[in-house]
């Protein structure tokens, strides 16, 4: 190995230090191997803070009627049953364990009058079942998790650093090769397991909820050293982003807004949601504005509001009122909490202490007093139900020792995701990951890595600073590959415009590899957004190629030109692979039969 490149080595590997990677990490380190966990950023700056709502789990703390089974069936439902049905069993099952572990760990969660983990109700779920902190759930997943992992003396944390290339050896995985991005030195990490766990791809639109680090990553990586992606098409577009000032355009407003009572209204002043109940949730919605509030205010007789739909169908209930002109000024719509005061007392000081975050973000952001006046909201790029392609109990992908788990991993949400489970899913999944991979790595021998391929990575990531000067700019490529995602295949797709993506993103790949970051690597951002490029093409690829083969509309995936479910497209998912060419392959895969057992259960909860 080059001298100048900083060697580590460890049992186990965890990319991305969210609440998916630190509850790897921390499973991991129980088991007694070493374990490396690298943080994009910052500890404790991982996007799960921005996770507001709550954590779902069938705890049956406030609705008595709530268990797995009714979770299973609504998780399956809300994917449109093209979900890993292994995967939605487990999440349904392990999730209430997982929440009281967090609590016996330090999370403090909002209580019940008789002392019990407070739950609020959500969108595409029966019952009330978000166990949440106000509305600063995730920050307070990653608090705990972090004093968690910080007393866990086999754990080594890197900041700071970002994963270039896994490095396999016949086969299976043997570490990474990653830099430092303050001064851009490079670190070879040996590893006999890694686990992916680097969270979504929402920095390929122009639009979106997610933080900087999204940029795709994980599925990039796991795709070029051969493991499966799956179901790339279906990216979920939270349906209520902030849109004004544009400073903050995308930024999420917590779907608990409308669990408390919140409602979208066009404007003309009409609350158009009652408009448009699809036939398999119409006896679950309220048939009137009266049992919609009883419903939010915790009376069980009562069936949930319209504006507590799938997130996937109040999206494009949104879309389309701005398209048809009836949206707010700057082409959202108006989100209203303050007209609850209409029917309880003291109603902003229960609006400020139920959402404190939203209160604040408003005032502070946008001079907005949500007690008393309307959001502006639109649908913004939120969550990738795709990804990497794991083993339902182990979260194993198809290439041997290697890992995914979180937002990386695909499966539990099939073809659109309700609220709160995705922080569920890091707890459950994250903890089988971080358990088998260790499992493996106490199986296996560490594997060589070859310093031929560590000299061609970096080579090639020091070429970015090597081009001519008035080569291609890494900045503009990147805004240019954000607008044709977010035109061409964003909410309402059509295999014309998507077909003109590729045919961009073509273009857009011959423009990367001309991109100059001039300077050296020490703080040099420009640099960073280069080998970004890379992964975002990547998965921009897949994701409209998988787009374009869906011919229907299911869940997040919405075809104007196929605009109903085909029920030949129920029965596969679509996975993506590297050919031996280097091409990208796209493949039918049909999904196992469900057991009966399960089938049953979906039966009985309908």
């Amino acid at each position: 190995m080059a001298t100048d490149i900083q060697t580590e080595s460890y049992d186990v590997l965890v990319i991305g230090a969210g609440g998916a990677g630190l509850r790897a990490a921390i499973e991991a380190a129980n088991t007694g191997v070493t374990v490396g966990l690298i943080c994009k950023s910052l500890l404790g700056k991982a996007h799960t803070v921005m996770a507001e709502g709550g954590v779902a789990a069938s705890m049956g703390n406030v609705d008595d009627r709530d268990n797995w089974k009714v979770h299973f069936a609504d998780t399956m439902r809300g994917g449109q049953y093209v979900n890993n049905w292994r995967m939605a069993e487990l999440h349904a099952k392990e999730a209430p364990d997982r929440v009281r572990e967090l609590e016996k760990w330090g999370a403090v969660f909002d209580r019940t009058k008789d002392g019990k983990i407070l739950q609020r109700n959500f969108g595409g779920h029966r019952y009330p079942r978000l166990a949440h902190v106000g509305d600063r759930t995730g920050l307070e997943i990653i608090r705990t998790l972090q004093d968690k992992s910080v007393h866990a003396n086999q754990i080594s944390v890197h900041m700071e650093c970002t994963i270039v290339e896994l490095l396999k050896d016949q086969g299976r995985i043997c570490g990474a090769l990653g830099y430092y991005r303050e001064r851009g030195r490079f670190v070879v990490f040996k590893a006999k397991a890694v686990v992916i766990a680097t969270g979504g791809l929402g920095k390929a639109f122009a639009v979106t909820s997610n933080s900087w680090e999204y940029t795709g990553d994980g599925y990039s990586l796991a795709y070029h050293a051969g493991a499966d992606l799956i179901d790339m098409e279906f990216v979920q577009f939270h349906p209520t982003g902030m849109v004004w000032p544009p400073s903050v355009r995308g930024i999420l407003v917590t779907e608990g807004v409308r669990g408390e009572g919140g409602i979208l209204v066009n404007n003309q002043g009409r609350r158009f949601m009652f408009d448009d109940i699809p036939e398999n949730y119409r006896g679950q919605t309220a048939k009137d504005v009266e049992e919609g509030w009883r419903y939010t205010q915790g009376d069980k007789n009562a069936l949930r509001p319209p504006e507590l739909l799938t997130r996937d169908h109040v999206a494009r209930c949104i879309n389309r009122e701005v398209k048809a002109g009836r949206g707010s000024p700057h082409g959202g719509v108006y989100l209203d909490i303050s007209w609850i005061k209409e029917r309880m007392p003291n109603a902003a000081k229960h609006i400020m202490k139920k959402l404190p975050s939203m209160y604040h973000q408003f005032k502070e952001l946008g001079g907005i007093d949500i007690t008393t006046e309307r959001m502006e909201v639109g649908p913004t790029t939120h969550y990738t139900m795709g990804g990497i392609r794991v083993d339902g109990d182990t979260q194993m992908t198809a290439v041997p020792g290697l890992f995914a788990a979180g937002e990386a991993a695909a499966g539990l949400h099939g073809a659109n995701r309700l609220g709160g489970n995705s922080l569920s899913d890091l707890l459950v999944f994250g903890k089988r990951a971080g358990e088998h991979a260790a499992a493996y790595a106490s199986s296996h021998e560490q594997g060589a890595v070859a310093e031929s391929v560590v000299t061609a990575s970096t080579a090639h990531a020091l070429s970015f600073m090597d081009a001519p000067a008035g080569e291609e700019n890494p900045y503009k490529v990147q805004q240019d590959l954000q607008s044709t995602m977010q035109d061409l295949v964003g909410i309402v797709r059509r295999e014309d415009e998507m077909l003109t993506a590729l045919e961009r993103l073509t273009v857009l790949s011959a423009r990367a590899r001309k991109v100059h970051a001039p300077g050296n690597r020490e703080y040099n951002p420009g640099w960073h957004t280069c080998m970004d490029l890379t992964h975002l093409l990547t998965v921009s690829e897949a994701l409209t190629r998988c787009a374009i083969k869906r011919k229907e509309s299911r869940g997040a995936q919405f075809r104007d030109d196929y605009p109903e479910k085909v029920t030949e497209f129920s029965k596969i998912n679509m996975v993506i692979r590297k050919g031996a060419d280097g091409a990208m392959q796209l493949e039918e895969v049909p999904i196992p039969a469900m057991p009966e057992p399960l089938k049953q259960v979906i039966e009985e909860m309908k």
